[in-house]
């Protein structure tokens, strides 16, 4: 029996053109011609195609394919083995490639969910999936981290304004104390230091002394909290840490 080559590619999975293309290029050439001059192949033809396709799906480019199929000293094994080592080099690639991407969805997990428009109304400008990867980098393999997504993704937008109602108090609260001159390590301004720290364990994770005073000189290291604070006050990026320090102190 002959095919022709429509049946063929419909066997095969591949285009007519693919199978116009390996015919020109001298890898598969039909064994007859009909009478009009259309391509017939016939059941040695559909083996050579199938070892084609197979070498193929193993990445080995076509002139290589040729080589294996048509010169009679060629090695198989060895050709079989080097693909091996590509293919070994090749996946591992892919998987890390899948862990970047896998890595990338969960950064923009944080578990906030709410519209653009709710975003917005609670947080105006500053998007909190910005630093979303940054804070999986740092944070991801954490019980606090993974506490803290686990909550927010149950937090309607009227929570998130309660918590942003809490902390802009507690934030006018340490401005106040450093306007009528109270030193950070005093009573009220270590009290507030408490309240920010048991504010983060209500709304997000168990915040230790030693997680507070972490957040406190990333206050001061990271440009972009100081800043934060320094628009509300010059010095409160400083003032709040000192409080902090003196809080976790206190309670050693």
């Amino acid at each position: 029996m002959s095919y022709s080559v429509g049946q063929v590619a419909g066997f095969a999975g591949v285009t007519v053109r693919t199978l116009h293309h390996y015919d020109e290029i001298g890898l598969l050439s039909p064994s007859a011609r009909s009478h009009a001059g259309h391509r017939r192949y016939d059941d040695a033809d559909l083996d050579r195609l199938q070892q084609i396709l197979f070498y193929r799906e193993l990445g080995f480019p076509l002139e290589e394919v040729a080589a294996l199929l048509d010169d009679p000293d060629a090695d198989p094994q060895e050709h079989l083995r080097r693909q091996y080592d590509v293919l070994t080099v090749r996946i591992e690639k892919l998987q890390k490639m899948a862990a970047a991407v896998q890595h990338a969805m969960e950064a923009r997990k944080m578990g906030i969910n709410l519209t653009p428009e709710e975003k917005f109304e609670v947080f105006g400008e500053h998007d909190p999936d910005q630093y979303a990867e940054e804070s999986l980098q740092r944070w991801g393999d954490t019980e606090p981290y993974r506490e803290s997504v686990r909550r927010a993704s149950s937090y309607t937008k009227e929570d998130w304004l309660r918590i942003k109602a809490e902390g802009a108090q507690n934030t006018s609260a340490f401005t106040a104390l450093m306007d009528a001159g109270a030193a950070p390590d005093s009573g009220e301004a270590m009290d507030l230091a408490e309240e920010h720290r048991q504010q983060i364990s209500r709304n997000f994770y168990e915040c230790t002394y030693e997680i507070h005073t972490g957040l406190a000189e990333m206050y001061m290291s990271d440009e972009r909290f100081s800043a934060t604070f320094e628009q509300i006050k010059p010095g409160l990026a400083g003032y709040l840490r000192d409080a902090i320090l003196a809080n976790a102190a206190r309670d050693a």
